[in-house]
């Protein structure tokens, strides 16, 4: 159970005449918002993937990356310390599915599929779909007539394939596509506006390319509604998955979620989540 914690010290005060008192300090207290059962007493545990810039686990108590910072602020309005259990992400959400973890974090997308084995909480973000290329190229129009490129299974997959036909390049993984962008073997990549900017704020990619928002485009959704991410968090926990849209509500309101966006390289907009949705 989640219970108020704090200590207090025992201080040694010496006058002026060299008396010695021994005087009793409280130490910061912490009065956690809500209550409710955790899988380990005192602690929020997360599985964590590695996948900037959402998932970065730094240690056994601390982990980064935007899901990261907040659900550290999660844990730091209920009193509770972070374990982080370091998993690939296919695992992270079936770690929270068997009950090994409270919640998992990394960009992952509120699907009606998602929602039959786990409770999703409400929208943190949007993952917007980016349009990367040396021109600033940002609406789906002006890709007629470029190679483009981008991983199977997304989302605009099939509806980009209906505007460019063999003119776009499907990749296994995101690196392969950089890696294509980065040498001229494509002019324009179609991804997660996320994941390439912590490409590009670390060096490793993107050089010289610029990402942009894709405008809408009724012929592709994913333009006009992107997926909505949320914090997948077990079933059979009523009271967290309540505290953890409460302490979101509290986040977004403060200004501190668009703060960790754009620490991340996110823009603003991505802020703007709308109503809840699920994705078929």
């Amino acid at each position: 159970m989640n219970n108020i914690t704090g200590r207090s010290a025992l201080c040694l005060l010496i006058t002026a005449s060299g008396v010695v008192y021994a005087t009793s300090s409280s130490a910061q207290e912490c009065t956690p918002k809500h209550t409710f059962k955790t899988v380990e007493e005192g602690y929020l545990t997360v599985s964590a993937p590695t996948f900037p810039p959402f998932s970065i686990p730094k240690g056994e108590n601390e982990v980064s990356g935007i899901d990261g910072d907040i659900v550290t602020a999660i844990a730091e309005m209920e009193c509770l310390k972070i374990k982080v259990t370091k998993v690939e992400y296919a695992t992270a959400v079936p770690y929270v599915s068997s009950g090994r973890t409270d919640v998992a974090i990394g960009n992952y997308y509120r699907t009606e599929a998602r929602a039959a084995v786990v409770a999703i909480s409400n929208p943190l973000y949007l993952d917007e779909m980016g349009i990367f290329s040396k021109e600033g190229i940002s609406k789906i129009e002006d890709l007629k007539g470029h190679s483009v490129g981008t991983v199977q299974g997304y989302l605009w997959v099939d509806e980009l394939k209906a505007i460019l036909g063999d003119d776009l390049k499907l990749y296994n993984n995101y690196v392969a596509l950089y890696q294509d962008l980065d040498t001229g073997r494509i002019q324009v990549a179609i991804d997660g506006l996320g994941v390439g900017a912590a490409a590009q704020q670390s060096g490793s990619a993107l050089k010289g390319i610029q990402l942009k928002v894709a405008e809408k485009d009724e012929r592709v959704q994913a333009s006009v509604n992107a997926a909505q991410a949320g914090l997948p968090l077990s079933k059979d926990n009523a009271d967290l998955l309540a505290a953890v849209n409460a302490d979101l509500a509290e986040i977004r309101s403060s200004g501190k979620l668009v703060e960790t966006l754009e620490k991340f390289g996110l823009q603003k907009s991505a802020a703007d989540v709308g109503e809840p949705r699920l994705i078929k």
